[in-house]
């Protein structure tokens, strides 16, 4: 399943990156967002909330939070290359895949266009035997999929849009990460210093610097040595168009 060039695609992509909170896509597939855009493709990112509530600070507001979030995630996407960073502002921790997430996203996808969404998997539910995944990336993910299909291509969903000049957008390919059911599985040895650096712009949720590059250092693919350590970012790809 693991190849080195397995997009083929042969113009500069437009790529959007939707998923909940400020980190995500660094923590998700931050190593292949600075492949994208080394080779000129165009990445940007649309997170849904500000991560107002990742915080154990007792004196710490969720405004300040937001705020302190919105400038994190602005360095770590100048770091991978990111032309553009929008937050739709969502309470975090609340996030339902209702019909008013939907609309917001449809309305960003007909906006930005993109050839490619990347966003994560909503049928994860338990990570590993030790984690349970947060419920804001599984509404992401189920919001974010049915936003692309069929809310933004067909123009009789949320016909309001119409009103607002947004035509309807075939999205041509999905990219989910944290995926179930993986289909490619990207070598990015190369990049994963450069995502954990994207990971530390992070500080409000980072507790301990050390620990946390000793972990993602731990994180290596099946064929890694001492000697020559690998580092993988996997997806299931779907393509719609």
């Amino acid at each position: 399943m693991k190849t080195l060039q397995p997009e083929g695609w042969e113009t500069v992509q437009q790529i959007l990156v939707i998923l909940a909170h400020p980190d995500d896509p660094e923590f998700f597939c931050g190593a292949t967002i600075a492949r994208w855009t080394d080779a000129g493709h165009q990445v940007s990112y649309c997170l849904l909330t500000c991560g107002d509530k990742g915080t154990h600070d007792r004196q710490m507001s969720g405004d300040q939070l937001c705020s302190i979030r919105h400038h994190e995630q602005q360095r770590a996407a100048n770091l991978l290359g990111v032309r553009r960073v929008r937050f739709l502002d969502f309470p975090d921790g609340y996030l339902v895949p209702d019909l008013e997430l939907r609309k917001a996203i449809t309305r960003v996808i007909r906006e930005e266009r993109p050839d490619v969404v990347v966003t994560c998997d909503p049928q994860l539910l338990f990570v590993g035997d030790e984690r349970i995944n947060h419920p804001d990336h599984r509404a992401a993910g189920q919001a974010c999929v049915d936003a692309i299909f069929p809310a933004a291509r067909d123009h009789l969903y949320f016909p309001e849009l119409l009103e607002e000049g947004l035509e309807p957008h075939v999205v041509r390919e999905v990219w989910v990460s944290l995926a179930v059911e993986p289909n490619v599985v990207l070598d990015v040895t190369d990049l994963w210093e450069r995502k954990i650096e994207a990971i530390l712009c992070h500080q409000s949720q980072i507790t301990d610097e050390g620990a946390l590059r000793n972990r993602m250092k731990n994180r290596l693919a099946k064929d890694s040595t001492p000697e020559q350590p690998h580092y993988e970012e996997a997806f299931r790809r779907i393509r719609l168009g």
